[in-house]
């Protein structure tokens, strides 16, 4: 997880939030198909396909996990949002990013994030993202498949933190007569079978033996499952709403970020009293 922090001016008391209009939140979950968006005391407020219009005919500015065109992101986040907070606020944002490659992705939605002039930046792994929504015991190993539109990641989470990751650049919408439900099946599949032999410890033992978390749209995609089921044997555990699983787990993240002394400007309690 990733902080960015803007100095504040002035350090007044922190009202209760949201009602503070200055302590907005926003989660964002920015994925190649679908934006998504949730604002603090409002809930999701947008669940849209990610494009933009500059001029004649529709760009899509984010493909298979990366942001391949920053400033029509920041168009089209100004468009969707900039609407829909308060004049004055400088929103707490919270961004879902990819975790291979993630670093190039934070640094690009961090860019583009700048229209909504936020007072401060967090980045969460899309993974740890989803086993927050799913309120899924971090103190053990996770494996994490999470199926999108156009990418496909499977994470090993070891207390909480990435430990181990695959991708491949294949998802739910590339689901055709050529590349049918079965080959995104099989290459979770693979993925997941590669991390378990290059996997020295008992760490992707333990996960799968646990049961993997089974997120994003190819979740609702009993084509994929099953045949995933039968491949891995093992028990898959699907996220409710699997494909706004990130979106909520990013919320769960402000929420709790919100209270925190770094973001709130105020000094935390002295524990050790003089």
């Amino acid at each position: 997880m990733t902080v960015v922090r803007r100095p504040r001016a002035v350090l007044g008391r922190h009202r209760p939030w949201p009602l503070c209009r200055q302590c907005i939140g926003v989660a964002l979950d920015m994925g190649s198909a679908r934006t998504r968006a949730w604002v603090a005391g409002r809930g999701m407020i947008l669940d849209v396909p990610t494009v933009t219009f500059p001029g004649v005919g529709a760009v899509y500015p984010i493909q298979r996990g990366s942001i391949v065109d920053t400033p029509g992101t920041a168009r089209m986040l100004d468009r969707l949002l900039g609407h829909r907070l308060p004049r004055f606020a400088r929103p707490l944002v919270v961004v879902t990013a990819p975790v291979l490659d993630g670093f190039a992705y934070r640094a690009e939605a961090r860019t583009a994030v700048e229209v909504l002039r936020p007072r401060s930046v967090l980045t969460v792994p899309s993974a740890r993202a989803v086993a927050l929504a799913a309120g899924a015991d971090l103190s053990r190993p996770l494996l994490v498949m999470d199926i999108g539109a156009h990418l496909t990641e499977v994470v090993l989470l070891v207390d909480g933190a990435v430990f181990d990751a695959r991708r491949t650049s294949l998802g739910t919408g590339d689901i055709d007569d050529v590349t049918p439900a079965a080959r995104i099946a099989e290459a979770v599949a693979d993925m997941t079978t590669s991390m378990l032999r290059q996997d020295d410890t008992s760490f992707t033992v333990d996960a799968l033996s646990r049961g993997p978390l089974l997120a994003g749209g190819g979740a609702l995609r009993p084509e994929v499952t099953c045949r995933l089921t039968n491949t891995l044997h093992v028990p898959l555990r699907a996220v409710p709403a699997p494909h706004t699983a990130a979106l909520r787990g990013a919320a769960k993240l402000l929420e709790a970020a919100h209270s925190h002394p770094s973001t709130t400007g105020t000094d935390p309690p002295d524990e050790h009293p003089s």
